[in-house]
Parts: structure tokens; sequence; C-alpha cells
């Protein structure tokens, strides 16, 4: 594993986990300057243990069903990683919800209000670099 550099630990970006072109392009709409998306359906494809930890938090569809399971995506990602990423969930049911939240995911908003919430997400998250 390369050792990550203080320039790539200065990067502000974050990863969304969705296959929804429309939340996507919403988002890097909403982007804010210097931020950068790591927009996958796979983690494996964001890279090993020490490139997922250099992203400031997770955006995680929990509407999504057919190109990932949003459990997996956090079972992976806090049991077998055990990385202690902030995930924000959007969508979903209550049930759903539930699960994500026993599954240690830490916070759930509607999914027409996640690109609104994304520049505030920045802000809280835009130390350093």
């Amino acid at each position: 594993m390369a050792t990550p550099s203080i320039e790539s630990r200065l990067r502000r970006r974050f990863i969304l986990v969705s296959a929804d072109s429309s939340i996507s392009d919403a988002l890097r709409a909403a982007l804010p300057p210097n931020w950068e998306m790591t927009p996958t359906t796979d983690l494996a494809f964001v890279g090993d243990f020490a490139e997922i930890l250099q992203h400031r938090f997770l955006l995680l569809d929990l509407d999504e069903a057919a190109a990932f399971d949003p459990l997996d995506v956090l079972h992976e990602l806090r049991v077998d990683l055990m990385l202690n990423v902030p995930v924000f969930c959007f969508g979903g049911t209550a049930k759903l919800r539930d699960e994500a939240r026993l599954a240690r995911a830490d916070r759930f908003f509607e999914r027409g209000e996640i690109a609104a919430k994304l520049p505030e997400f920045c802000r809280q998250y835009g130390w350093g670099g």
C-alpha cells in the first residue's frame, strides 16, 4: 500500500455511492469550489483503506437496489474496513433507514434535500487544504 502524501490528504473530496445520474448532476452543481466528488457504486473502485480514508465524508443512496445494496456498503465501510468516515444517507424507507442506523450510518436526509445540504457538509468538513 502506497503512503498517502500530505497533498493528497489535504484534498477536499467526498464519495457519492449512487447509480442515479440526476443526483450526481445535482450534487456536482451544488459542489463548492475546490471540492471533488468521487461517484461510485462500489467502494473497491475508490481504492483501498488509505484512499477511502482520505475522503471527508460519504453520501449513500438508500433508494438504490439494482446496482448495490446500501447495507452492504455500510458493512464494508464499518466492519470490513473499520473506517469511521461520516456517512450521510438520503432517500430510503423508514425501515431501511432504521437498518442503516443499526449499521452505523450517521445522518439521514430526504432525497430532495441532499443537494441543498452539500454546501453545509463541505463547510463543516472543509478543514485543511
